[in-house]
């Protein structure tokens, strides 16, 4: 195409056949001219010229033609000069239509010259600019770092590019010779096949992952596009096809769906529902899993107020303060939720904070933790009723040497055995009574004063036994661990200290501590008199209970100190186990 318009452009100008052409135009002109008045008559015009300037201002140009139509006026004016030795009026009339003619018509010529030049430059420009854009795509379609190809609309392959004979092995000529069906996977053709019958109907781009076969007959995936520019009502004779090797890409996504099918499969195992939470706008979204295990239908999100019908009341500030942005990056949190069902269900939300640009947000998992916290109690009760058995076991074994002790204390007044077994049942009856209140489970409250006096009544009558202190209420549960401490002490000392000697001194108190230790009040148990033993076990059950080596069963800081001529214990108790 730029070939023909440069050799049109050129064919414009002038030549030197269009020299030669020229001059015999207007030799027979002139010759025309001179012979006319002759042969034809005065009355020919100069009108019969035109034609032959036309002819001259095309060959040669506006200057050449003006000159021609000089020379042609001034010929014919001779001629008619020579012949009748006068011009007439009308002569010269004809020969000024002549000049003003021939002018014109140079002119006119000169001027579509001059346009059709301008648009044979503007043509070749334009025509350039084609050219170096076709330069560049097909520079592109070569060096591309995706396959390209065309075929027609029967998937015939006209043309491929470099990287689609790197992808599938063959030659470019080699390629040309195939179908575009022939590269695809035989179970995936129908759907290019589809495509391509498609795209005869109307203009469309169809992309497809498929797989595509090389030419030592292994496969590898692709994304294949198919697309033609041709109007709806145009047949598509030519399709675009593009090629994007997807292969790794494909093996990465199937790595992630297969990575997050065995999360999905460890979190179904442990029951375990993920959770995410937006600090900007407040809403949640979850699992299935998770909405389960607040026993809420699945939904994509839900705002976190929502979840204030399900969590309980108490709870629900700490859940609330989750939409808050914190310095702390981790998240852990317990709260109970109450189901449609009525049951209470403790879940534990753990997870951290995450930021990314402009957004904020807290993700993590959901566990319930309902069935754990059941084993527990149930572990700290199980555990709760051993003590209490050993406690039982090892009282019921004191009881025994207790009841010896009091039998042996109480003297036979004047041989009365009636008065004896009175005075003895007394006593055995005030200790059923200490019994019986070391026996009780709950609701065991009073004053730190009773406990003592009702440990020590049975002995009060045959033995020196004192009891003072300030007025000092004690909690249920202390209550029954400090009286199970008073009992420890008093079988010991009846065993072995001043309660076994009719001579033996019990003088107990307790007082606030004046030391600085704020409102701990210090318990002394003093015991005067010869013992029958001055060591103690350390591994029993009661050494346990006084803490004889490590915590006591209530209070803190317990010391023992024993000799030949009694036993001193001391124990503190803190404002937090006693109300004032």
């Amino acid at each position: 195409m730029g070939s023909y318009l440069r050799g049109l452009k050129s064919n414009v100008s002038g030549t030197p056949l269009a020299h030669i052409a020229s001059l015999s135009v207007l030799a027979v002109s002139i010759i025309f001219e001179t012979t006319n008045p002759i042969h034809i008559g005065q009355d020919a015009a100069f009108i019969a010229l035109i034609p032959a300037i036309l002819v001259i201002v095309y060959l040669e140009g506006r200057v050449a033609a003006i000159a021609a139509t000089l020379l042609m006026a001034a010929v014919g004016l001779g001629a008619r000069r020579a012949l009748d030795a006068q011009l007439s009026a009308e002569d010269w009339t004809r020969a000024i239509f002549l000049l003003v003619s021939g002018n014109l018509i140079a002119f006119m010529f000169h001027r579509l010259r001059q346009d059709l030049r301008g648009a044979l430059e503007v043509a070749e420009t334009r025509l350039a600019a084609i050219d170096a854009t076709e330069t560049r795509y097909r520079w592109a379609f070569e060096r591309a770092a995706m396959g390209f190809a065309n075929t027609n609309r029967h998937g015939e392959m006209l043309q491929s590019n470099r990287r689609l004979c790197e992808m599938t092995g063959y030659g470019e000529q080699e390629l040309v010779q195939l179908r575009l069906e022939d590269l695809v996977h035989p179970d995936d053709r129908d759907s290019v096949l589809e495509a391509l019958g498609t795209l005869g109907n109307r203009t469309a781009s169809s992309p497809a992952e498929v797989r595509l076969l090389r030419q030592d007959g292994t496969s590898f995936w692709a994304r294949l596009t198919l697309s033609s520019s041709q109007p709806d009502e145009v047949s598509a004779e030519s399709v675009f096809v593009v090629v994007d090797d997807i292969s790794e890409r494909r093996m990465a996504r199937e790595a992630l769906r297969a990575q997050k099918e065995w999360l999905d499969l460890a979190l179904s195992a442990g029951r375990l529902g993920t959770w995410r939470i937006d600090l900007k706008d407040g809403t949640v979204t979850g699992s299935g899993k998770f909405w389960d295990i607040f026993g809420l239908p699945p939904a994509p999100s839900r705002r976190l107020e929502e979840l204030s019908a399900v969590v309980h009341p108490a709870d629900w500030p700490k859940l609330a303060a989750s939409a808050k942005s914190s310095s702390a990056v981790n998240y852990d949190i317990e709260i109970r939720v109450r189901r449609s069902d009525g049951h209470v269900r403790w879940i534990a939300l753990r997870g951290r904070q995450e930021k990314h640009g402009d957004g904020s947000w807290r993700i993590g998992v959901a566990a319930d933790l309902t069935e754990r916290r059941q084993t527990t109690l149930l572990r700290v009760a199980v555990k709760k009723r051993e003590r209490v058995m050993r406690e039982e076991r090892h009282r019921f074994s004191n009881l025994f040497p207790v009841i010896t002790a009091l039998v042996n204390m109480i003297s036979t007044p004047e041989n009365d055995v009636a008065k004896y077994k009175e005075m003895l049942i007394d006593r055995i009856r005030t200790l059923q009574a200490t019994h019986l209140l070391l026996s009780s489970h709950a609701g065991m409250s009073g004053m730190l004063h009773e406990l003592v006096a009702q440990e020590l009544q049975p002995f009060k009558e045959t033995r020196d036994i004192k009891v003072s202190g300030p007025s000092i209420t004690v909690p249920s549960g202390v209550a029954e661990s400090f009286a199970m401490l008073l009992h420890e002490l008093t079988t010991n000392s009846v065993k072995y200290g001043a309660l076994s000697d009719p001579r033996g001194r019990v003088e107990v108190n307790w007082q606030f501590a004046s030391d600085g230790a704020g409102d701990d009040v210090v318990f002394d148990w003093v015991e005067s008199g010869r013992r029958k033993n001055s060591g103690v076990g350390r591994h029993g059950f009661g050494s346990m209970i006084i803490g004889v080596d490590g915590t006591p069963i209530v209070g803190h800081s317990p010391k023992l100190q024993i000799s030949e001529r009694g036993l001193r214990y001391s124990l503190r108790l803190s404002r937090k186990e006693l109300e004032f």
